[in-house]
């Protein structure tokens, strides 16, 4: 039986990997989980997969979901940061499902590497932000980090039967988002509703928006060359509008392979947490014929700036790329709220990056202090009128 705790347990890839626990309940069991807002979900987690431990962030939901729990369970709730690392580092865990989206998923990452636990990782903010000083870390403590987002996890197993020196360059697939093709001009009274309809991927609103504005093809970007120590000017990105080939790799004897399948997240989700080993299940095969043709196309990154962007922040190195993701998460939660337009995201997240001068990454420290500061360049500049 493996131990697993799920930072994040009530958003997509939360349940998500609640879906493989229900189909292999006799080879993994959850003994903690997290959430915010949603403490009904959290309720329904708790009585049907009974973790030992469960963090709400919010001290009054956490209140609310004691209240709202059977008087059999016997499930601890904490809450705060403090209480989402004690979920990060319990004892019982073996692999930590890191699916909490945002910043907020570093110290509680952070602190499961420092106990050696296996990071099965779906925050791309962890790596984004942090680099080689994550990488490093995982390294001292013996912590295995394990992709859970389909590119990633698709590099990853087409590196298996490889040397990292061996590798010419990374094809990093995108699907380009509910917008490809579209101009600026047609991107200038695009709606929060419009931008939310991703045509192949069913995610959180976060990184949906994400995916509309390619900034997370960009943090993916970023996240590759930390994870699989490689170059960006080994990285293309590629968009392929069906999702089917989910990223591949090129070799030096130009011998390339991709990884195939279905957009499913359970099944990334699913590798990693039995990696080394693939196990059955019960969901639907690919069949070439069915779907035809796949094509492919280079990206627009003049119209979708926030894919070069990441690029930029990756050549200025230090904490430019803390600053970039802590003023883009910012910026879709303005546009979100609709505070801003579509394409401001990009605009802001630009002069944000022009006003930082990076630093080298030595603690958590210096990350938070990167993202203080990207937060607040971004309310300086909504409240300037940019």
């Amino acid at each position: 039986m493996k131990y697993i705790s799920i930072l994040g347990s009530t958003g997509s890839i939360g349940t998500q990997t609640l879906d493989i626990v229900r189909e292999h309940s006799d080879k993994i069991s959850v003994c903690a989980i997290s959430g915010n807002n949603n403490i009904e979900r959290l309720k329904k987690q708790i009585i049907e997969f009974t973790p030992e431990l469960c963090c709400v962030m919010d001290d009054n939901n956490a209140l609310k979901l004691k209240k709202m729990l059977p008087s059999h369970i016997k499930t601890e709730v904490v809450s705060s940061m403090e209480g989402l690392i004690s979920v990060a580092e319990y004892e019982k865990s073996e692999i930590i499902v890191t699916a909490i989206s945002g910043m907020i998923g570093l110290k509680p990452t952070v602190a499961a590497i420092k106990k050696g636990k296996t990071i099965a990782l779906a925050n791309k903010e962890t790596l984004v932000t942090g680099g080689d000083y994550i990488m490093n870390l995982s390294k001292k403590h013996n912590a295995p980090i394990l992709p859970v987002d389909s590119e990633h996890s698709a590099i990853f197993q087409c590196l298996m039967a490889n040397e990292n020196k061996a590798v010419n360059k990374i094809l990093l697939t995108a699907s380009g988002g509910p917008f490809r093709g579209k101009n600026e001009e047609f991107l200038e009274t695009v709606t929060v509703e419009d931008a939310l309809k991703h045509p192949n991927w069913s995610m959180g609103k976060k990184i949906t928006i994400d995916s509309a504005t390619l900034m997370n093809k960009g943090l993916e970007v970023i996240e590759a060359k930390f994870l699989f120590d490689i170059g960006q000017e080994q990285i293309e990105v590629i968009v392929h509008p069906q999702s089917i080939i989910h990223s591949g790799v090129e070799f030096i004897d130009h011998s390339t392979i991709a990884q195939l399948g279905l957009p499913d997240m359970r099944i990334p989700i699913q590798f990693a947490l039995f990696y080394p080993n693939r196990m059955e299940n019960s969901y639907k095969s690919l069949s070439l014929s069915d779907i035809g043709n796949l094509t492919f196309e280079k990206p627009d990154l003049s119209t979708f700036k926030c894919l070069s962007l990441a690029f930029e922040a990756l050549r200025a190195g230090g904490t430019m790329p803390a600053v970039l993701n802590a003023s883009n998460e910012a910026c879709v939660k303005l546009f979100l709220d609709k505070k801003i337009s579509f394409l401001d995201i990009g605009n802001i997240n630009e002069k944000v990056m022009l006003s930082h001068t990076p630093a080298e990454i030595d603690s958590i420290e210096t990350i938070l202090q990167a993202e203080e500061f990207a937060k607040q360049m971004v309310i300086k500049l909504i409240s300037s009128g940019r």
